[in-house]
């Protein structure tokens, strides 16, 4: 809250993504006349209406930001009807079309799973008050008391596929937004539309990156959502699952199912979540064995092997 999102969100739709901006959507289906807004009233009483009867949202915070229960009674109206109007406007988007989830709670509500990248836009927490403060009109206890119901920055930087750092003036962030979209997200779309798996040079072995493993485990719980029913075990291995070990830096994941059925039948869900089959020759770390079956990742901007292994 406070950080960014919206700016970032601005220069991809001048870019021609597609918003589907879950603070809009929140405050259209709580709209005079609304389902949603019928039921606020009936769980934190009449009190919460202005007189013209729409929604007073300082009335609602005060009282939903007051216990966590308050706030997961909030949660629990607002969240499936902002997720249905979301399904709706993202089935109508082109094809071809990038789409892009402007999301406050993304992190709080476990959905970074489900999203083939997620952005996080940073910014200090008292840049972030200063801003609700100076350009939102919200009162400085009010920020601090919403900031402190929401993720951590560590928990967010975990989720994080990218991370930019809007700690600077107006402006500042706008030529990284546009590298990010022509160099990563414009190509990860037709790679992933196309099935095709990302190019990439040559490996050469770097020295270890500490952040290897959460980066992995990120990929890891990508894939448990397309696959978690069928799959034995999901694990990071080769060089890059070994700490403090140099190598070159492309992820392997290994998925172990129950036999080659099982094998086959992932391959389409795999190519739906951005790891299409590949060639042999795309693995680096591991060696194949008779059997195995091998996809790499559409992301230009994270090479990663998925080898899944039947019968074992």
């Amino acid at each position: 809250m406070g950080a960014g999102k919206s700016t970032v969100a601005r220069i991809f739709i001048e870019r021609g993504a597609v918003l589907v901006d879950s603070d809009a959507i929140a405050r259209e289906v709580v709209a005079p006349g609304t389902e949603g807004l019928a039921a606020l009233a009936a769980a934190f009483g009449e009190e919460i209406l202005a007189p013209d009867g729409s929604l007073d949202r300082p009335a609602l915070a005060a009282k939903a930001f007051a216990s966590d229960e308050a706030r997961a009674t909030l949660n629990g109206i607002t969240h499936p009807l902002v997720g249905k109007r979301s399904a709706e406007l993202i089935a109508g988007a082109p094809a071809d079309g990038i789409v892009v989830q402007d999301i406050p709670l993304l992190v709080e509500n476990g959905l970074a799973p489900f999203m083939n990248l997620v952005v996080i836009v940073d910014a200090a927490q008292e840049t972030r008050v200063r801003r609700l403060v100076e350009f939102r009109g919200i009162d400085e206890a009010d920020a601090r008391s919403r900031i402190a119901a929401q993720a951590t920055d560590a928990q967010r930087r975990a989720v994080a596929d990218v991370l930019l750092d809007n700690n600077g003036p107006s402006g500042a962030i706008d030529a990284e937004v546009y590298r990010l979209w022509d160099e990563r997200v414009i190509p990860f779309e037709h790679n992933l539309r196309t099935r095709t798996p990302a190019g990439r040079p040559k490996p050469t072995v770097v020295e270890a990156n500490p952040d290897w493993p959460v980066q992995a485990q990120r990929i890891i719980a990508r894939l448990a959502v397309a696959c978690a029913a069928d799959a034995r075990r999901i694990e990071h291995v080769g060089p890059t699952s070994v700490p403090g070990k140099p190598a070159a830096d492309v992820l392997d994941i290994r998925i172990t199912v129950a036999d080659t059925r099982v094998a086959d039948a992932l391959r389409d869900r795999l190519a739906d979540i951005g790891f299409p089959a590949a060639g042999a020759d795309a693995a680096v770390g591991v060696d194949l064995v008779e059997g195995e079956r091998l996809h790499a990742n559409t992301d230009p901007g994270r090479p990663a092997n998925v080898i899944v292994t039947p019968g074992q």
